[in-house]
């Protein structure tokens, strides 16, 4: 297994580098570039001042020289400035992370624990009524934009019944506990977990209502097995194989759900970093931003790898 991982984290970031060259090039396609702020704020410079200007940050070199530069100098940690925040760039990702890391670790576990509870009772019993409530909750939570869930649960919970805050990220004046930072993140964990839950929830129920026919779930019956037991500790391991896939996938899926639901919740995180960044122009935030999501969308993949031959002894990584 070691090998494997060694050689699954070498293609990692064989990717990654492609990734940067890619993401570098699309930035540098965006209009205007890092000093049109600067050269706004002094209308008096002329032609020869805003020439000399890019010469010396080296924006008169070709776009490969200038992706060589800054390579070589974030392999030694230097990450540049964001203009928009006038700090280094790892400065102000600090604090984005740690929120993002907060909203999508709380829905990442809320996603798993119910679609794998919906998925296991609808897989039990299929065609009844409580498959077809359950097949009506994940159709519903698949149809609606986060967008418009996000204002639903702001009408109902923040502005009909007042229970929870609309937005922000803490108590204006208040001390900023643990319990105060918690309920504001109530209602963008809800909405982050309700559009991944019906997706997973299906691929759950497909996958035990094949696992629970095959063969070897009517052997364990047979030497009396009870149903928690072949539930639990037959078919469910054998039926999270794809499911781990789905899981992968939808953590990339997290991190750019994250970036509505962080706009709309007014979060200060990485998603609403990116989205600030992009529409400021600085470039240096937006594509160490859009690396570290391509990241952890590698790592995901990485780890369900590993999970696959965990769940399944008949996989090897050899």
């Amino acid at each position: 297994m070691t090998r494997f991982i060694i050689r699954r984290l070498g293609e990692a970031l064989i990717v990654l580098a492609v990734m940067s060259f890619v993401v570098y090039g699309l930035i540098n396609l965006m209009p205007g570039d890092p000093l049109d702020l600067m050269i706004a704020s002094n209308p008096g410079w002329t032609a020869a001042d805003i020439t000399k200007l890019r010469a010396i940050y080296g924006l008169d070199q070709p776009m490969v020289v200038r992706y060589w530069h800054w390579l070589t100098a974030a392999l030694q940690g230097d990450f540049g400035y964001s203009r928009v925040f006038t700090l280094p760039v790892t400065r102000v990702m600090g604090p984005a992370l740690l929120q993002t890391t907060k909203l999508m670790g709380l829905a990442f576990l809320c996603t798993l624990l119910v679609s794998l509870g919906f998925g296991i009772a609808a897989s039990l019993k299929p065609g009844s009524r409580l498959d077809r409530l359950i097949n009506f909750i994940a159709f519903a939570g698949i149809s609606l934009p986060v967008f418009w869930l996000a204002l639903l649960l702001i009408f109902v919970f923040a502005v009909w019944l007042g229970w929870l805050p609309a937005s922000g990220m803490g108590t204006i004046g208040g001390g900023g506990g643990f319990f105060d930072s918690l309920k504001y993140l109530v209602l963008p964990v809800i909405t982050l977990s309700l559009s991944q839950i019906g997706n997973l929830t299906r691929f759950t129920r497909a996958s035990m209502i094949e696992t629970m026919r095959m063969d070897y779930i009517r052997t364990a019956r047979a030497k009396g097995a009870g149903p928690a037991r072949v539930v639990w500790r037959h078919a469910l391991r054998n039926a999270l194989i794809p499911v781990v896939t789905v899981l992968a996938l939808n953590f990339g899926s997290l991190f750019s759900g994250a970036l509505i639901t962080e706009t709309m919740f007014g979060q200060r995180g990485m998603g609403k970093m990116i989205y600030d960044a992009v529409l400021g122009n600085d470039f240096n935030l937006a594509l160490i931003g859009l690396l570290f999501a391509s990241l952890l969308t590698l790592v995901a993949t990485i780890l369900a790898d590993i999970a696959y031959a965990v769940l399944d002894p008949r996989i090897s990584l050899s």
